[in-house]
């Protein structure tokens, strides 16, 4: 679903009413039942910050954000099930490695703050405040590293940064890739770099680990479709396949650095996840 936007500016002959009030009014099929939920998510921001109380009353003259999207229907239905099973990889009193589950956002959008990786993380009895470094797209699993503190997260950005790490994905690319290759194309106006090199080949898809070599948003998915052989499954920069699979085939399966604070090296592998695994070992066309 696609996400609307609505803003609007609080006028004179709104004032003195109720922040659900106000919503129910401005925006166009929104009841108060409703703009309750969404205020509830934190779908709501007046000049630029979060606000969830429904009770309160906005100045006039403040600007008004609602975010309007498939992120209520989400929430409900995450709010009646049990919370997703997130793995801790590792974890000291610096950093939580995870591995991330597809369909999880890292982090809270401008549709809600609720029910994402660092919701789950920071409701754990012995969270404190997490620093978010990085991100894997909502349909990527595998392993994402948090700080635990600012000294850590400090050091950790200048680590991502600097590309002074490693990090390897796993994917099924649509098309044969029979030899390691390289794609050197700017993103966003940016240095891009990934390496390329292939695992297995069956029924015209390429098993590969992808090696960033720099970190951009949607890199590895940008410069396979570059190669014109998409990722599977990839609904934004590739296309149909005879062999679709549950989801897009994309796992970060590898990163390694230097502790941050230890200086000690680390490396992390976290396999091919059960649901792509099981594809690829069946690899069966679509019905």
């Amino acid at each position: 679903m696609t996400v609307r936007h609505f803003n609007f500016t609080v006028t004179d002959d709104d004032a003195g009413l109720r922040l659900d009030q106000l919503l129910a009014k401005r925006v166009p099929e929104l009841s108060r039942r409703t703009a309750r939920k969404v205020l509830l998510i934190g779908g709501v921001f007046v000049e630029r910050a979060r606000v969830k109380l429904a009770s309160k009353v906005i100045q006039v003259g403040r600007r008004v954000e609602v975010h309007l999207g498939s992120a209520l229907e989400k929430v409900t239905t995450a709010e009646r099930s049990a919370p997703p099973e997130i793995a801790i990889v590792f974890e000291d009193e610096h950093l939580v490695l995870v591995d991330k589950p597809a369909g999880l956002a890292t982090a809270a959008t401008r549709e809600t703050d609720r029910h994402n990786l660092l919701h789950y993380l920071s409701e754990r009895p012995s969270s404190g405040p997490l620093h978010l470094v990085h991100r894997l797209d909502l349909e990527t699993s595998g392993l994402l590293l948090v700080a635990k503190n600012a000294e850590s997260a400090h050091r950790l950005s200048e680590l991502f940064s600097t590309h002074a790490l490693e990090r390897v994905y796993r994917a099924v690319l649509l098309g044969e890739l029979d030899d390691g290759q390289t794609v050197e194309r700017p993103i966003g106006g940016r240095p891009a770099q990934t390496r390329f090199s292939p695992v297995e080949h069956k029924a015209g898809l390429s098993l590969v680990d992808a090696q960033l070599e720099t970190g951009r948003t949607h890199q590895i998915r940008i410069h396979a479709a570059h190669l014109g052989k998409p990722v599977t499954g990839d609904r934004r920069y590739g296309r149909a396949s005879e062999y679709e699979p549950p989801r897009l085939a994309l796992h970060a399966r590898v990163l390694g650095l230097n502790h941050p604070i230890t200086g000690q090296p680390m490396r992390w592998v976290r396999e091919w996840p059960e649901d792509l695994a099981r594809w690829w070992e069946c690899l069966c066309p679509k019905s």
